[in-house]
């Protein structure tokens, strides 16, 4: 008897059934989609309940957002250096160091009770979070065939990202209830350790490891992450300290300019640039960039407008969790669309337009909100910018990549950090535009309204009279709960200036597309005439 047999059959090992043809590609998906929903549900369960989380850690709203800020500053840069550590220290070993670093800073949430050590793992829990969207990509694109990257596998991978948001709201109520703000992260937590044992289950295809990562790179890549760091600090607190009352805030902005300068004066004068300034400042890359920025302003109207409108009217996430669920379905059906209409890759520009003009009639819809509008009133309009945002990302994404491919391989990096940097700055700068001008519209609102509160009208008088047998029949009461339906009225009104905006500006973008569109169609049809004109003569 060989000693094969004696020793008795061997065990199989641990990943041998992942690695069989036929079972990968579902491993590489299911994997993909559970880095995204660890990564997306992790910060929205904070954003979605961060009332709840300031009362359990005792802070005050400014310091909430400082909470939040801290989390962008430095998610905001980090993914600049993702390539060259996957190419230093090799693929598998950087998604597991990933992955662990994830789950254990999602871990340090569940201990975490005081306002102090919630800055420092917010802080932690962003430059955890940055890897997780690069591998979502690496896991998804695997787990499809090459010929159809930029259509299923793309679409996917950013529809799973972008249900990050309404799905964190969808959940929120029930884990509220189970164990406060630690257990919003339960589930997270939950999440992330099946992410991290799809990881090691399923290593990605190794990539040859070089020496990728040169003292140059590390000092220019330091520069900008301070300047997006300071940028995204500032963004981030700027309202609530106001924009011209706090000095730190230009300091903060102005030392952010000039790292970013003083890191393209060294890019520049290098013959290997760990950034190629000079592509990214080329009309092609501004001008996608520019889409970007019009993109993430556009759906603040849903991720901050109307989440905040409706906090204004005092509703709380349970009773808006079936609007999110309709904005899941529809952000989701809108992605997973994509699959297919971009087997046509000379329509994207059609479905930019598409969800452009459901930005827009969604926006104008929800402009005709009062103060007794309630979730139900703005189910259609919700889920028509849910189904838009679905449908603009992916052609958006397939096109710059195609664009970034034929100029080199080299230049891919570069579109990436674009396409990251402009949809995480974007997003805090969507929000900080959107408070801001609530903010101003409120006061020129409650202005309007206080003008109109006279005792000489016998309707405030009456009213004052009601208001005041409410409480205790004081007219003091009936002043401070007149004030206070005064203040909640023009905010009101202040959230349908906001949206009648975004949805100017989303049809405004999309006429300009009309006219660029018809100006590119009139001179590829005047180039094909000049092309059959010059084959007559030949002939």
């Amino acid at each position: 008897m060989s000693d094969a047999a004696a020793s008795g059959p061997r065990l199989a090992s641990p990943t041998s059934w992942v690695a069989a043809p036929r079972v990968r590609p579902y491993a590489c998906a299911i994997t993909a989609l559970l880095l995204a929903l660890a990564q997306g549900m992790g910060q929205n369960f904070f954003t979605a309940n961060l009332q709840q989380v300031q009362g359990q850690l005792g802070a005050t709203p400014t310091e909430g957002a400082w909470l939040t800020a801290l989390y962008i500053a430095p998610y905001a840069s980090l993914s600049l250096m993702l390539r060259k550590l996957r190419a230093q220290f090799g693929l598998r070993s950087f998604a597991e160091c990933a992955i662990l670093a994830f789950v254990l800073v999602t871990l340090l949430h569940l201990v975490v009770d005081d306002l102090r050590t919630a800055m420092l793992v917010q802080f932690a829990s962003g430059v955890a979070a940055a890897p997780l969207s690069a591998l979502n990509f690496l896991y998804m694109l695997e787990a499809v065939p090459a010929d159809k990257r930029l259509t299923m596998g793309l679409s996917v991978a950013l529809t799973t990202q972008a249900i990050g948001a309404p799905l964190a709201r969808v959940l929120s109520p029930p884990l509220l209830e189970i164990g406060g703000w630690h257990g919003l992260y339960l589930l997270t937590a939950a999440t992330a350790m099946a992410a991290c044992a799809m990881v090691l289950l399923t290593p990605l295809t190794p990539v040859p490891r070089e020496k990728a990562i040169h003292w140059l790179d590390i000092v220019s890549y330091l520069l900008i992450a301070v300047g997006f760091g300071l940028t995204a600090l500032a963004l981030g607190v700027g309202r609530y300290y106001w924009w011209t009352d706090a000095p730190f805030l230009g300091v903060m902005i102005a030392a952010a300019v000039l790292c970013c300068a003083g890191a393209a004066v060294i890019e520049l004068n290098r013959s290997a640039p760990f950034l190629d300034f000079r592509w990214i400042a080329s009309p092609g890359v501004l001008h996608f960039a520019g889409v970007m920025l019009v993109f993430r302003m556009i759906t603040s109207e849903q991720s901050s407008g109307v989440y905040a409108f409706f906090q204004n009217l005092g509703l709380l996430n349970e009773q808006m969790r079936t609007m999110w669920l309709i904005v899941l379905a529809a952000t989701a059906a809108g992605g997973l669309s994509c699959v297919f209409l971009l087997r046509w890759p000379r329509f994207a520009p059609l479905l930019h337009l598409a969800a452009l003009l459901l930005f827009g009639a969604g926006s104008w819809m929800d402009a005709d909100a009062t103060v007794l509008t309630r979730p139900e009133q703005m189910y259609l309009s919700q889920a028509m910018i849910g189904f838009g945002m679905g449908l603009f990302m992916p052609p958006a994404m397939a096109i710059g990549l195609q664009a970034a491919l034929a100029k080199g391989p080299q230049n891919l990096f570069t579109f990436i950090m674009v396409f990251l940097s402009t949809q995480s700055l974007g997003g805090v700068l969507g929000s900080a535009v959107t408070a801001s001008w609530v903010a101003i519209r409120t006061r020129v609102h409650l202005d309007a309204v206080y003008g109109h509160l006279t005792m000489a009208n016998p309707l405030v008088s009456e009213r004052l009279e009601q208001l005041a047998a409410t409480v205790n029949g004081t007219p003091g009461a009936g002043y401070s709960l007149l004030a206070q339906k005064a203040q909640q009225q023009a905010m009101t009104l202040a959230y349908t200036d906001v949206f009648r905006g975004f949805g100017a500006l989303a049809l405004g973008a999309a006429l300009i597309l009309v006219i660029h569109l018809t100006i590119v169609f009139a001179v590829q049809a005047r180039a094909k005439r000049n092309v059959s004109v010059a084959d007559g003569t030949e002939s």
